[in-house]
């Protein structure tokens, strides 16, 4: 039985990360995902997708990444990988991060 293979989405400063892995579970540190094994498309050296060359640069010695819970847009189980891309964030979509308590202001009593 072949491994499974995720598709993890997130966010981070201002960018949106397609990635790839066989491996992915909750952290023992509290808040956090961790990702192992990531994958990267072998496709043809002819053509070359910067987006996906800047994420093997990026993660290709990583053997574990943590990536904030709030981090997350969505997690698939998928049948095969796709490429790996990191694209900017427009901010103009329907997702955004979960707001963590300290972040939403709390209204002041008036006396």
């Amino acid at each position: 039985m072949p491994q499974p293979i995720y598709k993890v989405i997130f966010q981070s400063q201002n960018q949106v990360y397609e990635v790839y892995a066989r491996q992915i579970f909750q952290s023992d540190m509290w808040g956090f995902i961790e990702i192992e094994e990531f994958l990267f498309g072998e496709r043809s050296k002819l053509v070359v997708d910067p987006s996906e060359e800047k994420l093997k640069h990026e993660f290709g010695g990583v053997k574990r990444s943590y990536i904030p819970m709030h981090s997350i847009i969505r997690i698939d189980e998928v049948d095969k990988e796709g490429a790996a891309k990191v694209s900017e964030s427009t901010g103009a979509g329907n997702v955004s991060a979960f707001p963590m308590p300290g972040m939403i202001p709390t209204p002041q009593s008036e006396e």
